[in-house]
């Protein structure tokens, strides 16, 4: 092949990432050296746009100081002011190559500090203001001004799909998992900021979810969740099956797995009975229709372990031809959405055992969820890495043989998942260290040993994993994760892009994540918290929809946000106040543990509950999310303000009287790394 001559003329916007490596304030410019190595000479003019990121609430947050006595240039002050040595930024600008000469001047160079010595994003309110300014935008758009909520709300008011300035579309369906996904993100954000308008939208919310979708089998000991809702011009309508492409007519376990997300949340807040037997029902559905266990060989199924991904709504069974493409299948979904969707905040509320008089039941559920974290966390680890290819496999067929014929996927890798994987690996790991000590302390080696066996297993699989997608799915010019690559490229190339070279906010929330409970994993060298410096900035650069207050759903390689057809939508059945929920909330509280940065007096972050009136619970779980021991310690515990003394600070299984049911619970912690 011949080899491409140098470039006659090559004009492209382009936005780069990257450290400052040198200073020529006389000179108008400085050098930054991108994750890849490559160094760019970026040439400052007269308007060129300095701009300190900004939150959601769009304040201007420049307090970076004056440079002293300086009789440079204007371009030079500026320069001095906004930029140091070592500094991360972002920078939007014209590159040129023309012969064997390049420019680039920028046109807005991207300030990630408020102040010189903390990035803005890791400032102790960013995230909180984050989750507080969605929550309220998202109420407002769908209920107005209201600040109680019945569920008449949701009935005449809640829809799926919103437009980008929030409003109505012409789609005016109602979807269960959507709505539980809306309900996980108003419970994360009262656990927050304890705000009561997000926990009695929850709260309206769930029983909404309950009445409106659920439905029972004939002896009440299973549930299966209706798609949707419509409403007709002289009726309703309630749908069953997906009406999703990809699962038309059939009811696919990802919509059943995500219906429990913010059932799961809410319970961690509130502890209400009948939300957790809701959610056993489905469990219970879950391994009676979808498990491909030993118990399924009577069924004619090959039991061969995990969970198929879509059942018939008639026959009920994975192995109907009315499935199609989707018959006897496995894939991420099916498998390991359990872990984030609900069994890490469920097992985070039942473990250790709450005390009350349903100890016996709780029991029944937690051994369950422990089964179902045990078995996924197993076919992950066994069946998803696919030897020296960087990408796991991620759809399988029933013997787990991968499947890389079908439909859209092919032999692609989501890269998304792949770091999905890496955080929940990391998350669970840090569960079973505290089991370890749970039998160390009881003079159980045996176990104890096995748990730490695992943990550690886990762990160097979460690294093996957030290490190849740094060089196999990260934009190392312009930051931020692309979304869905060829596993084995055919372009001669190290990524060939499925279709386009885009950034979707789910991915971008699985790298931060991943990338910052690696770090408190292993932060000896900082490679971890360098990554998700840089994702936290790209997210925060580029994904925030400022003007609506909302989040865009996917940006181009550059960052510039694609708002056409679907994408236009601030609600859709993949964008329903989820991803960045989740983001905001467990952003907050990993930057809060494992990120030793705070200043004097803000190395503490706080979580709200408040136990239902008709909890038979005498005993509420805060640890606030999978930590591993001794990340956090208790500070302080307040019940409707009222300071409670007697605790130890190392327990997180706060003991309740009668009367503390129905009040606001407030604990503080702090974080071990910062004293």
């Amino acid at each position: 092949m011949e080899e491409m001559a140098v470039m006659k003329q090559f004009i492209q916007q382009v936005s780069i990432m990257g450290d400052v490596t040198a200073i020529d304030a006389d000179g108008n410019s400085f050098t930054l050296q991108c994750r890849s190595g490559d160094s760019f000479k970026v040439r400052v003019r007269a308007n060129t746009e300095f701009k300190v990121v900004e939150n959601l609430d769009t304040l201007e947050r420049n307090r970076l100081p004056e440079p002293v006595n300086d009789s440079c240039s204007d371009i030079c002050k500026k320069i001095k002011k906004n930029i140091s040595i070592g500094w991360l930024l972002a920078v939007e600008g014209i590159y040129q190559e023309v012969e064997s000469a390049s420019s680039f001047d920028a046109s807005i160079i991207h300030i990630l500090n408020s102040v010189p010595d903390i990035l803005a994003f890791e400032e102790t309110h960013w995230w909180l203001n984050q989750i507080r300014l969605l929550a309220d935008e998202w109420l407002d758009d769908i209920f107005g001004t209201r600040r109680n909520y019945a569920t008449d709300d949701f009935a005449e008011l809640y829809r799926t799909n919103l437009n980008i300035l929030g409003g109505e579309t012409d789609d005016n369906i109602q979807e269960c998992a959507t709505l539980s996904r809306l309900i996980y993100g108003l419970s994360s954000a009262y656990l927050l900021t304890g705000s009561r308008r997000y926990y009695l939208a929850a709260k309206a919310g769930v029983e909404y979810q309950r009445q409106t979708f659920r439905s029972l089998t004939h002896d009440g000991t299973q549930c299966i969740w209706a798609h949707g809702w419509r409403k007709l011009k002289t009726s309703s309508k309630l749908v069953i099956p997906s009406q999703n492409p990809d699962d038309l007519n059939s009811i696919p376990l990802y919509e059943q797995i995500y219906a429990l997300a913010g059932l799961a949340q809410y319970y961690r807040i509130t502890q209400e009975w009948e939300v957790l037997k809701d959610i056993e029902r489905t469990i219970n559905a879950f391994n009676d229709f979808y498990l491909d266990d030993e118990k399924a060989k009577v069924k004619g199924f090959p039991g061969n372990g995990g969970y198929f991904s879509h059942i018939d709504y008639v026959t009920m069974r994975p192995d109907s031809e009315a499935l199609g493409k989707n018959k006897l299948r496995k894939n991420w979904n099916s498998i390991g959405d359990h872990i984030p969707a609900y069994l890490v905040n469920l097992l985070s509320a039942l473990d250790p055992l709450p005390i009350g008089d349903n100890s016996g039941n709780l029991i029944r559920i937690r051994d369950k969820c422990r089964d179902m974290l045990e078995m996924t966390l197993g076919f992950i680890v066994e069946k998803f890495p696919d030897g020296g290819n960087p990408y796991v496999n991620e759809r399988f067929m029933d013997d787990w043989k991968p499947d890389h014929s079908y439909s859209w996927q092919q032999n692609r890798a989501v890269v998304g998942h792949n770091l999905k994987i890496a955080w929940n690996l990391t998350r669970c790991a840090y569960y079973l260290l505290c089991r370890e000590r749970e039998y160390l302390e009881a003079g159980d080696k045996d176990k104890a040993g096995k748990y730490a066996s695992q943990a550690k297993r886990y762990i160097e699989l979460a690294q093996n994993i957030g290490d190849k997608i740094a060089t196999h799915g990260v934009d190392v010019i312009h930051g931020g994760l692309f979304d869905t690559v060829e596993r084995e490229p055919g372009n001669g190339m190290p990524l060939e892009f499925a279709w386009s070279n885009t950034k979707d906010f789910w991915q971008q929330e699985q790298a931060i994540l991943a990338y910052l409970i690696l770090h408190g994993a292993d932060a000896k060298d900082g490679r971890y918290l360098k990554l998700a410096r840089e994702m936290m900035a790209f997210w925060n650069v580029y994904f925030l929809d400022r003007e609506h207050r909302g989040i865009y759903f996917r940006v181009n390689d550059n960052g510039v946000p694609i708002i056409q057809g679907e994408y236009a939508n601030k609600g859709s059945h993949a964008k329903a106040g989820y991803h960045a929920f989740e983001l905001n909330y467990l952003a907050h509280i990993y930057l809060s543990s494992y990120v030793g940065n705070r200043p004097p007096g803000e190395k503490t972050f706080s979580m709200y509950f408040i136990p239902s009136v008709n909890s038979s619970l005498l005993s509420i779980n805060v640890l606030p999310d999978f930590f591993k021991p001794n990340d956090v310690e208790i500070v302080s515990i307040t019940i409707n303000g009222v300071p409670r003394t007697n605790f130890d600070k190392d327990n997180f299984q706060i003991q309740l009287r009668k009367e503390d049911l129905g009040k606001t619970i407030n604990v503080q912690f702090c974080p071990r790394c910062s004293k």
